[in-house]
């Protein structure tokens, strides 16, 4: 059996990777800050983590959206250090991102088997192997790409054992997001595993 196409699945409508590109407008915390990590990736510039309960939280921002512009201004060429800067130097009360969704990044939806199985081995959130004949296989998971999110849930920097976890209590359809290792792995380098864990937004998004 072949996953659904229908977009009556909640899996599906929480990790839906939308087309286009859309404004956000969030306004500082009481520290000045809005919880938001960039990083610069072939002259674009992308988040790189959401920090839990934040603005940026809050805002509906993600690991992997590309941000095109910050307060009217074309973020195209910058570097990490000057994003930050335009960050730092906007307003408290007013930021507007002009953001597209997660351009590097795509989902499948898959059905577990009658042992709750989908048909791919993962191993520090990189797939590494894809089942014969398995929902993976069928739908088009491919190895040495890394799990981002699942059910629309962000798994980045947990470990094998808790995205086990979230899998096996995700119901019989799961839909999981995945982005190529060599760009995730490249977006995650020199951040340290222990923030990506303990700062990143695990939530799962309301829809």
């Amino acid at each position: 059996m072949t996953a659904p196409i229908t977009g009556s699945n909640i899996g599906i409508r929480r990790a839906e990777i939308k087309q286009g590109i859309r404004e956000v407008i969030l306004c500082k915390d009481a520290e000045g800050k809005i919880g938001l990590r960039l990083k610069s990736v072939d002259n674009g510039v992308f988040v790189q983590l959401v920090q839990a309960n934040t603005p940026a939280a809050l805002g509906g921002l993600r690991f992997g959206d590309q941000v095109l512009q910050i307060n009217g201004e074309n973020c195209a060429g910058w570097n990490m250090d000057k994003a930050h800067k335009a960050l730092k130097n906007a307003a408290a009360e007013r930021i507007v991102f002009i953001v597209r969704d997660r351009p590097f990044e795509r989902t499948i939806t898959m059905h577990k088997d009658s042992n709750g199985q989908v048909g791919f081995v993962f191993k520090k959130g990189k797939i590494t192997f894809i089942v014969k004949d398995s929902s993976a296989a069928r739908n088009g998971l491919l190895t040495e790409h890394h799990i981002c999110e699942v059910n629309g849930q962000n798994v980045i920097g947990l470990k094998d054992s808790q995205i086990s976890d979230v899998l096996n209590s995700a119901g019989s359809v799961i839909t999981i997001t995945v982005m190529p290792s060599f760009i995730f792995e490249h977006m995650t380098k020199k951040m340290s595993s222990n923030i990506v864990k303990s700062l990143m937004d695990h939530a799962i998004p309301e829809v």
